[in-house]
């Protein structure tokens, strides 16, 4: 793929979506935080439906901490894996409080140290809370790379790499937006909607559907 090819098609994702933004709710750096945190292996969706209940009533790290793992599991446990989150989630309170006053901190070396924030879940929180250019390549957009070949990968961090290189530099801050709706909504796993797709045309995946 050339990078007239790719020019375009970021394009038009950004005029289908000038201003687009993470389906998680979340009003703070730690809200979001949080809320990426419990959002592996499981839907925004349900995410959503747990931390509208639970931020009401913790929304910073000293108010989350004093719940405890079983008081917060009584919040999470309709997302899976909720019993580890609870775990992870607790002891990054206890962490922010102790090492970062309370602030979630801005580099990925620091909150790649938080317990369950790997490197997709810090990218997230770098690019969406902080504005800083990063590409948190999740099932969306690991095949949105692969079927359209804009960035074609063997593993996550491969396709990583490769975003970061390919992606016009004008884009590069909301890129990640684009790719995860477009997997969510157009691209979708088992049969993408190619006929209702902005970038049909430009797309280089071959077994392209028609209805």
């Amino acid at each position: 793929m050339n990078k007239e090819k790719r020019y375009e098609i970021f394009s038009r994702l950004r005029a289908e979506n000038p201003n687009p933004v993470t389906e998680l709710e979340y009003n703070s750096p730690f809200q979001l935080l949080i809320a990426v945190l419990f959002s592996a292996q499981a839907t925004d969706v349900s995410v959503n439906k747990a931390t509208r209940k639970l931020f009401p009533i913790a929304d910073t790290p000293e108010k989350m901490f004093a719940l405890g793992v079983d008081g917060l599991k009584s919040y999470i446990k309709t997302i899976g894996l909720f019993n580890a989150k609870a775990e992870n989630a607790i002891k990054t309170c206890k962490i922010l409080i102790e090492k970062h006053h309370s602030i979630v901190p801005e580099t990925r070396e620091e909150l790649e140290a938080l317990p369950g924030v790997g490197r997709k879940t810090a990218n997230v929180v770098l690019n969406t809370a902080f504005r800083q250019v990063a590409m948190a390549v999740d099932t969306h957009i690991f095949r949105f790379g692969n079927r359209t070949k804009v960035a074609p990968g063997k593993n996550v961090l491969e396709v990583e790499m490769k975003l970061l290189k390919f992606v016009p530099k004008e884009f590069l801050l909301d890129a990640h937006h684009w790719m995860i709706l477009h997997g969510r909504y157009i691209c979708v796993a088992r049969k993408p909607k190619c006929n209702a797709c902005v970038i049909e045309d430009l797309c280089e995946f071959k077994d392209k559907t028609s209805d």
